[in-house]
């Protein structure tokens, strides 16, 4: 350990042409093994040139026997070698611990490659220098082209045709006339054995091919009589080991079962959407209760800490049983996740497994509005809060209908589902129900689904899903933040159950200000509390071509257009919501919310 090897010819020989004083061409071949101790060992051996034979000043380890510390890189050294490297050292801008170079008065080298040789095809093909196997190398050195070529193979290979190393090199200031040749080795703190099993050497000319026959083999460790005590041990350890063996195999397939997830051909286009089950199931701590963010129709919410970045996620589980539409399903979700507004919720990628899909999106600190605007003893939001969160969703709804590549209707607008940062900017969030279209093309008609109070009477009736019906659902939502109250109160009295019903009759009484939220206790500008009422009945219009665009909705909102006048028609429960005398029908404006089409009570 810790040794240093040096073996070279007896006596100099002559490589500069006394006439021109170039450096004369040479060649050699030579067979070397590098055996190390248990498990590793050894740092390489090289190929020297060098004007001296004594290198006693060099260290040992990484320094190769060829120089140390304070010589390393001097051009006095006055050396050439070519290493067979088997460590890494940064220090000397090793590309691994495995690996061929050409070195000049430094171990830094000055071209260094993989150890391994090029086929005749010109695929690599690697080679273990530390294998304890025997491996040739050719060094030829053209000195009229001045061009270094160094080559690799497995033992009795034919040379390859393509060197693993070629530099240009013009060793004249560092050759004196007469030089050593020979090997250099060392090892670091654990034992290794290097040797060299043939070698040819000729001066202007092809080195002599080397006979294998008369090669040596390499030495072998002698076998040490087995104690009679083992004949005992040894099948026991081996059964030791195979109960071991079996109950790591039996973790490692129940782990895998764990974490197994469904992946086919078709998902390979969304990689980079994909999370594995696993980085989910550690993010939130196994999907343990007390990381629920909450619970609807459609799934469980979990908060979660990517393990990778650090992140904050909320991570959605949904059923997703059926075989058929799930690639549909993805393929939308994942048009939704390439979409970008500060007021949608970023949706950053999802995961299948067995019947299951999980939506991964950004977290909001704040959680959903529900949650701070009902079932409060005192207003958690001001009014102006309040009316950034409208504008802000108001936006995230245009931004969906008419500046996307596609049409894309959310279909499940309401409190719940809007989600606030860490300022309280709103968020529209859960587009498990959304559905795309082409500009200027009809969307066909579906199962009505959503949740009861933001149903348009076209959706429970026909199916029939616009833009229009997101607007409907927006009304709900712009009275459900007015009022502090849900659409349909079940527990309220009977005259305010349902809640576009009862604001409809206060603003035909005139005292449409009575069904503000009491916790905001008048600290709101009336003129803006009115128009944000009056467009919720507007929105709730049951006429598509009656309600506003959201475009005509952020007008309204920011003052830019006047709010058009409610005109009352007395011969319907509704009234009008458009100059000109075009009212509701004889149908209560809310009555389409509990018809009887298929609905999702409670939302997701």
């Amino acid at each position: 350990m810790h040794a240093t090897g040096h073996v070279f010819y007896s006596t100099p020989l002559l490589f500069k042409n006394p006439q021109t004083s170039n450096v004369i061409s040479f060649s050699t071949t030579f067979v070397f093994a590098i055996v190390p101790g248990y498990p590793l060992g050894g740092m390489g051996m090289a190929f020297v040139l060098s004007s001296s034979k004594n290198l006693s000043g060099a260290s040992h380890s990484q320094y190769l026997g060829l120089f140390n510390p304070s010589n390393n890189g001097n051009l006095s050294n006055h050396i050439v070698a070519v290493e067979l490297d088997t460590s890494f050292n940064p220090e000397f801008k090793d590309i691994n611990d495995n690996h061929v170079g050409i070195d000049i008065d430094s171990l830094i080298s000055t071209e260094s490659y993989d150890a391994g040789y090029f086929t005749n095809d010109a695929k690599f093909r690697n080679l273990t220098l530390m294998s304890g196997e025997p491996m040739q190398v050719w060094i030829e050195y053209d000195g009229k082209e001045m061009q270094l070529n160094v080559t690799l193979s497995p033992f009795k290979a034919p040379k390859p045709n393509h060197p693993l190393l070629s530099s240009n090199v013009n060793p004249s200031s560092i050759f004196f006339d007469r030089m050593y040749v020979g090997f250099s080795a060392s090892t670091g703190t654990v034992r290794a054995s290097h040797y060299v099993l043939g070698w040819s050497f000729k001066l202007d000319g092809i080195a002599q091919p080397l006979d294998y026959s008369k090669l040596p083999h390499l030495p072998r460790s002698k076998s040490k009589q087995r104690p009679r005590g083992m004949t005992i041990w040894i099948p026991m350890l081996v059964v030791v080991f195979l109960l071991i063996t079996a109950a790591i195999v039996l973790f490692v397939v129940r782990r895998r079962n764990k974490f197994a997830e469904i992946l086919e051909d078709w998902e390979l286009e969304y990689g980079s959407h994909r999370f594995s089950y696993k980085d989910l199931y550690r993010s939130t701590n196994g999907f343990e209760d007390n990381g629920l963010l909450g619970v609807g129709g459609f799934g469980r919410v979990y908060r979660g800490v990517l393990p990778a970045s650090n992140t904050e996620v909320a991570v959605k589980r949904v059923s997703h049983e059926s075989k058929q539409g799930v690639r549909e399903f993805v393929a939308e979700i994942m048009s939704i996740g390439r979409l970008r507004h500060r007021n949608l919720v970023q949706l950053l990628g999802y995961c299948r497994r067995k019947g299951e899909l999980l939506l991964v999106y950004d977290f909001m600190p704040n959680g959903s509005l529900d949650k701070l605007l009902f079932d409060q003893k005192k207003s958690i939001l001001d009014w102006a809060q309040r009316l950034r969160i409208v504008k802000g969703i108001a936006l995230g709804l245009l931004y969906l209908h008419e500046e996307c590549k596609q049409v894309i209707i959310h279909r499940d607008v309401k409190a719940s589902n809007v989600l606030l940062d860490g300022e309280l900017n709103g968020k529209l969030g859960d587009f498990g129900l959304a559905r795309l279209y082409d500009h200027g093309t009809d969307p066909k008609s579906t199962i009505a689904v959503g949740t009861m109070g933001y149903l348009a009477p076209e959706v429970t009736r026909r199916g029939k899903v616009t833009t229009s019906t997101d607007v409907f659902a927006f009304g709900a939502f712009l009275l459900e933040v007015a009022c502090g109250r849900r659409p349909i109160e079940a527990r309220a009295p009977k005259e305010e159950t349902i809640l576009v019903d009862w604001v409809m009759k206060n603003w035909q009484r005139g005292t449409i200000l009575d069904v503000v939220d009491w916790r905001l206790q008048g600290r709101y500008v009336v003129e803006e509390v009115e128009v944000v009422l009056k467009l919720g009945l507007l929105c709730s219009h049951q006429s598509p071509a009656a309600r506003p665009s959201m475009r005509e909705v952020i007008q309204i909102l920011d003052g830019a257009v006047p709010m058009p006048d409610l005109v009352v028609d007395l011969r319907s429960v509704g009234a009008s919501a458009l100059p000109g005398g075009e009212g509701f029908s004889n149908c209560n404006t809310s009555t389409p919310s509990i018809g009887t089409a298929s609905v999702q009570p409670g939302g997701r």
